[in-house]
């Protein structure tokens, strides 16, 4: 098979990376070369900027894909330019649209491919929906041989998967809990949720590549465990060899007290239950499951960080935002139990 990948680095693409170049898969990666160095030994590299749409032609004008992938396509307008780039030089192009963008609030917490698109909370969600759009119009009008999937929350050992942290990452929450400091977890963290490790990830997508009953479908890859966001922070505390302080705050709450940072996030996301029904890529990929527990993904995940200080970015704004959130909410206790 030889494939493109637009992209290639991130925390869902490099999984797959990985695992096409231990196959054997004659892959390349379009990018601006900038984290090449974590590509694996065997995969070619196209320097370019994708938004740099000539010069992208010129260096694809002789080749041609049994797959292109676009991991890094967020609007209407980046598909456009990809189908210009490729509706005559690929077999598939496969599109990564999003798991939120399933209809906020959901009418049923059991969620499928068939699950109406619909989210008012955050627009990068109507952004991939309005792609899916596009991309459906070029399949039925042109015959462009799409494949829409949709991740939901996807880790790699690079970063700690959770429900609130700040704009630098995830690494502050572990440290306030490091620190015996309490961490806000979303609701009263009972809600459902799903997480999939990259390496999960990658075997769905894969199987899904060259293909020919996924052309024209749209298909979700998850996991099949579903846990409380309780059970989460538990988890990370456990993995971490600390106590759990958790402190819950309702989600519009936060979002109220972020200046709607966390509105998309938590209101458009993460703040419903959602249990994934797996069974259309089970059936378009025979045998596929995913096989590595959250409590052992997670452990992998902060064994890795706690030994590369390089991703340990810490978030002192975030920090300080935490703790101005509890102590109010303390206040606020306090206030109404002296006037009962």
């Amino acid at each position: 098979m030889k494939a493109l990948f637009i992209g290639g680095t991130g925390t869902i693409s490099l999984a797959i990376t990985e695992q096409l170049a231990q196959q054997g898969c004659e892959l390349y990666v379009l990018n601006r070369g900038s984290k090449n160095n974590a590509l694996p030994a065997g995969v070619k590299s196209i320097e370019a900027d994708i938004n740099d749409e000539q010069k992208v032609a010129s260096l694809i004008a002789d080749m041609s894909f049994d797959v292109v992938a676009d991991f890094i396509a967020f609007k209407p307008e980046h598909l456009e330019r990809d189908y210009r780039l490729f509706h005559n030089k690929t077999k598939q192009f496969i599109f990564i649209s999003s798991a939120s963008a399933y209809q906020k609030p959901l009418s049923d917490y059991r969620v499928n491919e068939g699950t109406p698109l619909a989210n008012p909370y955050w627009e990068y969600s109507r952004d991939k929906i309005a792609c899916e759009e596009y991309l459906i119009k070029q399949y039925r009008e042109h015959g462009f041989p799409i494949t829409i999937v949709r991740p939901s929350h996807t880790y790699s050992n690079r970063s700690i998967p959770l429900g609130v942290h700040g704009a630098k990452g995830s690494w502050q929450v572990a440290r306030r809990m490091l620190a015996g400091k309490p961490v806000i977890i979303h609701g009263d963290g009972t809600s459902l949720w799903t997480m999939t490790h990259n390496s999960d990830y990658a075997k769905g997508f894969i199987g899904l590549m060259g293909n020919m009953h996924a052309i024209g479908e749209a298909v979700q890859i998850t996991s099949d465990e579903t846990v409380t966001w309780n059970q989460i922070y538990q988890i990370i505390a456990d993995a971490l060899g600390v106590e759990l302080k958790a402190v819950h705050v309702s989600s519009s709450f936060l979002s109220a007290c972020s200046n709607g940072y966390y509105e998309g996030g938590l209101l458009g996301d993460k703040a419903h239950s959602v249990v994934f029904d797996n069974s259309k890529l089970k059936r378009l990929v025979p045998g596929f499951v995913a096989t590595t527990r959250l409590d052992q993904g997670m452990k992998q995940t902060i064994n890795h960080i706690l030994a590369h200080p390089e991703l340990q970015t810490e978030d002192p704004e975030f920090d300080e935002w935490c703790d101005k959130v509890i102590a109010a909410l303390e206040q606020a206790a306090q206030l109404v139990n002296e006037q009962v």
